[in-house]
């Protein structure tokens, strides 16, 4: 007798290759008592199926419910997938108000403004060139405007940080809340998916089983239910897949904005009070260079070797007049 398995190669429908369930790309690991039930339920959809006459419209209702098995969350995981793609962060080349995106460039920002205010950098010129150095600065000719323009610029970089780390959490709060819903939607279609695969293998026992006493009902019900059951299987296991590949998406964005949160946090304590710092050194060397210019323009006015030649001058004079005296004094003691 031929092997009942030789039917399957007329069928058009190669089986579905052999994969341990829990290796299956996008497969939600499911208990054993579960995978158990599952089977039981296919077998006894198998066994209903084959005391069902191949030419009633009864088996025909019972593949066309095969072959929409799982469908609802099938739409479910598409539009969570289409949610997604709608993103801005998921668009090619992202969107202009997109959190990430504002909050990169003020981090930018603050970089190139902790780089131009460096004090080690400073030119002898004093801080006037440093702030000449920031985006957007005007020429400032007094300390006091220079400190309130750097201010001015710090402040307005700590608002789109302050700004751009809302719309980050915001985002994230909705991200956690699609993860849940796609956590939930992929349960259910790797419940679809391991029925779908033990119907496949209940469907092959029965022909194997059929084929021992009626080769017809056997070859009938291989045609009629092996292809619809593999066809939805790969179905599954195609939307499984994709909705796999979307959670890995969405984690990463999570996992992105996380750490963008992290770096805005860190920007508003440490760098940010860094770069305060700065300004106010800034303003510190320019305070000190103006008293310098000071020391320097009254040394210039009272010069030392001037002042030594004077006191010598006057000296000199009061010898003088007290030599005069002396000789006036002797002369007159010699007089009569």
């Amino acid at each position: 007798m031929p092997d009942p398995s030789d039917r399957l190669l007329d069928l058009g429908a190669a089986p579905v290759e052999v994969v341990p369930e829990d290796e299956a790309a996008g497969l939600v690991p499911l208990d054993p008592a579960t995978r158990a039930a599952l089977v039981e339920r296919a077998r006894a959809f198998v066994d209903d199926l084959a005391r069902t006459d191949p030419r009633s419209p009864q088996f025909q209702r019972t593949l066309d419910d095969v072959a929409r098995l799982g469908q609802r969350d099938v739409r479910a995981a598409s539009q969570v997938s289409h949610r997604l793609l709608q993103r801005p962060s998921s668009r090619p080349g992202g969107a202009a108000t997109d959190a990430q995106e504002q909050v990169a460039d003020a981090l930018a920002a603050l970089r190139r403004t902790i780089t131009d205010l460096d004090p080690g950098r400073a030119d002898p010129r004093g801080p006037r060139r440093l702030l000449g150095l920031l985006p957007g600065a005007k020429q400032v000719t007094r300390p006091a405007e220079y400190h309130q323009d750097a201010q001015r610029q710090l402040d307005g970089i700590v608002r789109a940080l302050a700004t751009g780390q809302d719309a980050l959490r915001r985002d994230n709060a909705a991200i956690e809340q699609e993860e849940a819903e796609l956590r939930v939607v992929r349960s259910r279609l790797t419940r679809h998916a391991v029925l779908a695969r033990a119907l496949d293998a209940a469907v092959q026992e029965k022909v194997a089983e059929l084929s021992l006493t009626d080769p017809e009902a056997a070859d009938a019900l291989a045609g009629a239910a092996l292809f619809p059951v593999r066809r939805r299987h790969q179905d599954l296991q195609a939307q499984l897949a994709v909705s796999a590949q979307g959670h890995l998406a969405l984690d990463l964005v999570r996992r992105t904005n996380a750490e963008l949160i992290e770096g805005v946090d860190r920007a508003q304590t440490t760098t940010v009070a860094a770069l305060r710092t700065a300004v106010v050194v800034a303003q510190a060397l320019s305070r000190q260079q103006r008293v310098l210019d000071q020391v320097g323009a009254l040394s210039s006015a009272v010069d030392v070797e001037a002042l030594h030649r004077a006191v010598e001058e006057v000296l000199a004079a009061v010898d003088a007049v007290d030599t005069s005296g002396l000789q006036a004094a002797a002369q007159g003691g010699g007089r009569p």
